[in-house]
């Protein structure tokens, strides 16, 4: 910092050099920003600010989530978002973060990754606690493998709307990682497929899982220290939700909106199993005939019928 006077002998404003600051100054400041400013303001300074950018301490955590519901503007999803264009961006992000952490990284939270990315991602980041990868339609169980391999101290993990992940991985997963507490399998409402129309692809749409029932047996069997489940619009049965009340006896929270396939008796059965249970989301399938055409929607008849009891009420 320089001082002077000015011309009239008065105080010269104090200026500072930020080119002079250590690395470790640096690092200190940038920790105070935003993802989206140490990405494209910080780095693009000097070489100084890109080396103190990339620290290590800052790539603990790798959350994407406020710029996809910024971006989103309210929507869940964007048309943009599910292009191989925008798939490649997000892996850029992820390949780099995982790389500068240095195996630092605790937790990544982005959507429309591929394998290669988390792969890559997984191999370095031993100590990864929390994953959340929620519409990543290239995402396999190659990767959910590596996964189980490299990051046994996950406990939390969301793999909603990855219809490219099957029951194999819930199995392995469930055999690593023994400190597992949070599972998320939601499923896009496959019930009323308009309202991803023209955003998701239609081909992706009709690959939604089918095998609710051996997914819930697999978390049943290898995830009994769950406390936190969501399955909504799963296609899981009562049987299959009764066997998950059996196998995590933990559970403090279940979300099952929008499973069809159950009933108000197996409902009552599962949570009578549940006796921590602080937190169940109902199936709900009411829905006001004023919002559909009655030739497109009739069979939102035969759930109102089905469904028209208190036991429903969320």
């Amino acid at each position: 910092m320089a001082e002077g006077t000015d011309g009239g002998g008065g105080a010269k404003e104090a200026s500072r050099d930020w080119s002079e600051l250590t690395s470790v100054c640096l690092t200190n400041v940038f920790r105070r920003l935003s993802l989206e400013d140490r990405w494209k303001g910080a780095m693009l300074v000097c070489r100084s600010w890109l080396v103190a950018a990339r620290d290590p301490s800052l790539f603990s955590s790798l959350d994407l989530e406020p710029a996809f519901e910024f971006a989103g503007s309210g929507r869940v999803e964007s048309a943009e978002w599910w292009t191989p264009a925008f798939q490649r961006r997000v892996d850029a992000m992820l390949h780099s973060a995982a790389e500068w952490a240095d195996g630092s990284m605790q937790e990544i939270r982005v959507r429309h990754c591929s394998d290669e990315a988390l792969c890559f991602a997984a191999e370095r980041s031993l100590n990864l606690q929390i994953l959340s990868i929620k519409s990543s339609q290239s995402v396999t169980d190659k990767s959910m493998l590596k996964i189980a391999t490299f990051c046994p101290m996950l406990i939390e993990l969301d793999i909603s709307n990855c219809y490219e992940i099957s029951f194999k991985s819930l199995e392995v997963i469930g055999q690593n990682c023994h400190n597992l507490k949070v599972f998320r399998r939601n499923l896009l409402n496959w019930l009323d497929p308009s309202q991803h129309s023209g955003i998701v692809p239609d081909d992706y749409l009709r690959a939604c899982p089918q095998d609710g029932d051996r997914e819930a047996t697999t978390i049943a069997k290898f995830m009994p220290k769950l406390t936190h489940v969501e399955l909504r619009f799963s296609k899981l049965s009562a049987t299959g939700l009764i066997s998950v009340s059996e196998g995590c006896q933990n559970l403090e929270y279940l979300d099952i909106f929008g499973c069809a396939n159950l009933t108000g008796r197996g409902i009552e059965q599962a949570a009578a199993n549940l006796k921590n249970l602080k937190t169940l989301i109902k199936p709900n399938f009411y829905i006001p005939r004023s919002l559909f055409h009655t030739e497109r929607y009739g069979h939102w008849r035969l759930y109102d019928e089905r469904f028209q009891t208190n036991v429903f009420q969320i």
